[in-house]
C-alpha cells in the first residue's frame, strides 16, 4: 500500500492462500517486500520535503483569493525591498511559453490579466528564510476587479468564454444501435458526484538547483518526469536537455503527484537567483493547486425487457473540468465509453461534455471517468431490480459482459472478462453476522464507538456493484517504455524511468530479474530524465509496459549468459534453465552457477515494450480505443442509523480479475487501499466550494477515512485468467476497486433505507429511511 493510501483493516485474503505461493522468497509469485518499506515504516525514508542544498533559498507563492477576477495592477516593489528577499517573479519574468498543460497548453504559469480559479498562482518569491518568503509574498500588492464566477457547469455552455479556447473542452456523442427502440420497463435518474481530492499525506515539495551550463535540475516527487521536464523547459525557454528532473522522496500517489505548476516557479527562481531554491507546499496550497476528481452530473435512462435484460441505455454526462483542460478530454472518453458498465447493452446513446468553470482544477485521479459512471449505472440497475421485483444480484447476472461481447464503442472485448464469475463469488460469500440484540453487546454504531444513535434505529443493507477500467492510455496514446538490465559480480541493476508511486513497480522489477536470471540481489536505480522515457505512472501501466521492458531486457541478458554454455555443450539455450542461481541442462550434463558462468564479465541489454496501437473515438464515439480492460465485483454490507443518517460500512467482499498474481501480499494491499479510497468517495470525501472558493482546505474540513472508518475487506476471489497480450498476463490492481466501491456502498445504503441515494458522497439526510 502506498503511503498516501488510507489504512485499511487487514483483509482475510482467502483467494491468495494456496499452493501458488509455495513459500517462495523471490521471483514472480513471491510476496517480496518493497525495498523502501522498512525505511518508510521507521521514519528514516528521505521525502522530498527533506531535501537540502548548500546556500538554500526558500520559495513562497502568492495565490489568488478570488475564483474569477481581473488583475488591475500588480506591484512587487514592497516585496522585493524586504531584507532577505532575493527574487520576485511574475508572468513578465517567464522567458519561454507563458502557459503549460499536459494535453493543452492553456494554464498560465502566473496569471497575467485574468484569474480563473481560487488559488491560482500570481507570483513567486525566493528569500533566505521561509518566513521571509511568506511575508514577501503577502506584501505583493494586487488590485483585483472581482468578476462573477461561473461555478455551475450547466451554465458554462451559455456563459461568456472563461478562456480564449472557450468553455467547451470536449464533446463526445456515442451512437450505438437503433435510437428508436424502447424497452418494456424504463427507469430514469439524475446523479451527482462530488470533488474527491487525492489528498497526499506527504507534503508536496521540491528543490531546484541551477547548473553551470545555464540549465537547472529539479528534485521532486514527480510521477511523470519526462513530461514535467519538457513542460518546464518550454516555460524556461530552454532546450529539454538543459533541464533535468530527478525523482526523489516519492511517498505514494493516487494521481499526478506534483503538478508542473508547482515545479516551474521553483526553476524560474533558481535560474533568476543562481541559488538552490526549495518550496514545500502548505496543506492549503496542496488543496488549491493540484487537480481533483471531476465533479460530475449524470442523467440516465435505462430500458429493459420484462425479464430484466437491458435493451437500451441513454445517458448525458457533464464533467466539471474547473479552469483548465488538464486530463479532462481523456477522462470524458473513459466516462462515455464505460457509461453502460460491464453489461451487454445492444443499443446505447450517450452524450458527454467536459467544460471549463471557475471551480478548482480537475484532472487525473484513479479511475477517472469510470468511477462517476459506475455510481450512476449501478443505481439504475438497483432501480430496475426494484421495479421488476428481481434480486439485485440476479438482475446483474442476467446482463453481465463476457469475452467476445461488444462495448458500446463498437470494440470487441478480446481480453478475459470473467464478470459473471466475479459476481457469483461475492454473491455466494457468507454474510457477516448481525450484532446480537443485547444491550451488553459491544458493537459499533454507525456513528463510531461513541455514536449518538441507538441500536434499535440501525438497519442493515446489502448492495452490489460491478466496475471496469481500461489499462494503459487510450485513443492512440503511444504507451512505450524502455528499460536496461545490467549484471556484474552477481548483482543485477535495473535502470528504468518508471516511478513507483506505491504501485509496486520497483518490487516487480526485482522479481522479474530474479525470475529470469536467478540472481537474488537486484537493485533498481533511482529515476531521472537522463534515462529514456517510461511514461506516466497511471492506469497501472508500469506493470505492463515497464515490466514488459524489464522482462525483455532480462531475457536478452539471459541469452548472452547462456549462449557460450549452450555452444560449448552443443545445445540450444532453450534446453538450459536457471533456478535459484544455478544453470542446469535438461539432461543433467551441465550444472554450474550463474556467478561461475559470468566469469567476471559485465552483461547488459536495453529493451522497449510498446503495446498494440489503439485509435481515437470517431464522431459517433466508435473505435478500438483501449488496449485492455480489468473488472471487479464488490458486495457491500452497511449498517445505517435511519434516524441520524449515519453509515458504517461493515464489510466489503471483493472479487477481482487480476490476470496473474505477481506478488500476493502487495496485490492484497493494493486492493485494500483501493477499496478504502472508494469508501472515502462514497461517504466522506468532498472538497466543498462556495461560489468557487474552496471551503476548509485542510484535513479538518476534508474528511479522509481512517482505520476506524475502514471496513473488513474480504478478498473472496482473484481470477487468474491471463491476458495473452500483456506481459506476464497481469492486469492493474488498484484502480478498479476504487471505481467499484462507492457504487457498492451506495447500493447497500439504498437497500437499508429505501432511499434513492443519487449523490456521492452520501449525505446524512439521504440515508434517513423513507417514510
Amino acid at each position: 500500500m502506498s503511503s498516501d493510501a488510507t489504512t485499511a483493516v487487514p483483509a482475510v485474503p482467502t483467494a491468495l492462500d494456496g499452493p501458488q505461493q509455495e513459500e517462495r522468497e523471490h521471483g514472480l509469485g513471491a510476496s517480496v517486500p518493497a525495498a523502501d518499506a522498512r525505511a518508510k515504516a521507521e521514519g528514516t525514508f528521505p521525502y522530498a520535503s527533506d531535501l537540502w542544498a548548500e546556500g538554500l533559498l526558500w520559495a513562497a507563492v502568492l495565490r489568488s483569493p478570488h475564483p474569477h477576477a481581473r488583475i488591475v495592477s500588480l506591484d512587487t516593489t514592497a516585496a522585493a525591498e524586504l531584507p532577505g528577499v532575493r527574487a520576485v517573479v511574475t508572468h513578465a519574468d517567464v522567458p519561454g511559453d507563458p502557459a503549460y498543460g499536459r494535453t493543452v497548453a492553456d494554464r498560465p504559469v502566473f496569471a497575467s490579466d485574468i484569474v480563473r480559479h481560487h488559488g491560482e498562482a500570481i507570483a513567486a518569491v525566493a528569500a533566505d528564510h521561509p518566513d521571509t518568503a511568506r511575508l514577501a509574498a503577502a506584501a505583493i500588492a494586487v488590485e483585483y476587479e472581482v468578476l462573477e464566477p461561473v461555478t455551475d457547469p450547466e451554465k458554462a455552455f451559455a456563459a461568456a468564454p472563461l478562456h480564449p479556447d472557450g468553455n467547451l473542452i470536449r464533446h463526445i456523442p456515442l451512437r450505438f444501435g437503433d435510437p428508436d427502440i424502447a424497452g418494456e420497463v424504463i427507469v430514469e435518474g439524475l446523479y451527482r458526484i462530488g470533488r474527491q481530492d487525492p489528498a497526499p499525506v506527504g507534503a508536496e515539495a521540491g528543490l531546484a538547483v541551477p547548473r553551470p551550463d545555464g540549465g537547472v535540475e529539479i528534485y521532486t516527487a514527480s510521477t511523470d518526469p519526462h513530461t514535467d521536464r519538457d513542460l518546464a523547459a518550454a516555460c524556461f525557454g530552454l532546450a529539454p536537455e538543459q533541464v533535468k528532473v530527478v525523482v526523489t522522496g516519492v511517498p505514494g500517489a493516487t494521481s499526478d503527484r506534483e503538478d508542473p505548476g508547482f515545479q516551474i516557479p521553483l526553476g524560474l527562481l533558481a535560474l533568476r537567483t543562481g541559488c538552490p531554491v526549495k518550496l514545500t507546499a502548505t496543506r492549503e496550497e496542496s488543496f488549491l493547486g493540484h487537480a481533483h476528481r471531476h465533479p460530475t452530473l449524470l442523467r440516465y435512462r435505462h430500458h429493459a425487457d420484462a425479464e430484466g435484460r437491458l435493451v437500451k441505455v441513454e445517458a448525458q454526462i457533464l464533467l466539471d473540468a474547473g479552469a483548465y483542460a488538464d486530463h479532462s478530454a481523456e477522462s470524458l472518453a473513459a466516462a462515455v465509453s464505460f457509461a453502460c458498465g460491464p453489461y451487454v447493452v445492444p443499443h446505447a446513446f450517450v452524450e458527454g461534455w467536459a467544460v471549463r468553470t471557475n471551480n478548482p482544477p480537475s484532472g487525473h485521479m484513479r479511475g477517472e471517468g469510470a468511477l462517476q459512471v459506475c455510481a450512476a449505472y449501478e443505481a439504475q440497475m438497483d432501480k430496475l431490480a426494484v421495479r421488476l421485483g428481481v434480486d439485485p444480484a440476479e438482475l446483474r447476472m442476467r446482463n453481465v459482459l463476457a469475452t467476445g461481447d461488444l462495448l458500446p464503442t463498437g470494440q470487441t472485448v478480446t481480453c478475459p472478462a470473467p464478470v459473471a464469475e466475479l459476481l457469483g463469488a461475492v454473491r455466494d460469500f457468507p454474510l457477516p453476522p448481525l450484532p446480537l440484540d443485547d444491550p451488553e453487546e459491544d458493537w459499533l454504531l454507525p456513528g463510531g464507538p461513541e455514536g449518538a444513535g441507538e441500536p434499535g434505529a440501525v438497519r442493515r443493507g446489502v448492495g452490489y456493484a460491478l466496475g471496469m477500467v481500461h489499462m494503459l492510455g487510450a485513443e492512440g496514446a503511444d504507451e512505450v517504455s524502455t528499460a536496461t538490465v545490467k549484471v556484474q559480480d552477481g548483482v543485477a541493476t535495473v535502470i528504468c524511468a518508471a516511478v513507483d508511486t506505491g504501485s509496486g513497480f520497483g518490487t516487480l522489477a526485482r522479481q522479474i530479474v530474479q525470475e529470469t536470471l536467478g540472481i537474488e540481489e537486484v537493485h533498481v536505480a533511482s529515476v531521472d530524465t537522463d534515462q529514456p522515457t517510461a511514461g506516466a505512472a497511471t492506469h497501472g501501466r508500469h506493470t505492463w509496459v515497464s515490466g514488459g521492458a524489464v522482462e525483455r531486457a532480462a531475457k536478452m541478458v539471459r541469452t548472452q549468459l547462456l549462449q557460450p554454455l549452450a555452444h560449448k555443450f552443443g545445445m540450444s539455450t532453450e534446453l538450459l534453465q536457471i533456478t535459484d542461481g544455478k544453470i542446469t541442462s535438461y539432461d543433467g550434463v551441465l550444472s554450474t552457477t550463474v556467478t561461475e558462468a559470468m566469469d567476471g564479465k559485465e552483461l547488459w541489454a536495453t529493451a522497449q515494450c510498446r503495446p498494440h496501437p489503439t485509435e481515437p473515438l470517431d464522431e459517433s464515439g466508435q473505435g478500438d480505443a483501449f488496449v485492455g480492460l480489468a473488472f471487479c465485483a464488490i458486495r457491500a454490507v452497511v449498517d445505517v442509523d435511519i434516524e441520524l443518517g449515519s453509515v458504517r460500512v461493515v464489510e466489503m467482499a471483493v472479487a477481482q480479475d487480476v490476470g496473474r498474481i505477481l506478488n500476493p501480499a502487495q496485490l492484497a494491499a493494493r486492493i485494500e487501499a483501493g477499496v478504502t479510497q472508494g469508501v472515502g468517495a462514497a461517504l466522506t470525501e468532498n472538497l466543498r466550494t462556495a461560489r468557487g472558493v474552496v471551503r476548509h482546505p485542510d484535513f479538518m474540513g476534508y474528511a479522509l477515512p481512517t482505520a476506524l472508518d475502514a471496513p473488513d475487506i474480504r478478498i473472496v476471489k482473484l481470477v487468474e485468467e491471463r491476458d495473452v497480450v500483456a506481459p506476464f498476463g497481469a492486469k492493474p490492481a488498484s484502480a478498479v476497486p476504487v471505481v467499484t466501491a462507492p457504487a457498492a456502498v451506495a447500493s447497500a445504503v439504498r437497500a437499508a433505507t429505501g432511499r434513492p441515494v443519487n449523490r456521492l458522497p452520501i449525505r446524512p439526510q439521504a440515508a434517513v429511511a423513507a417514510g
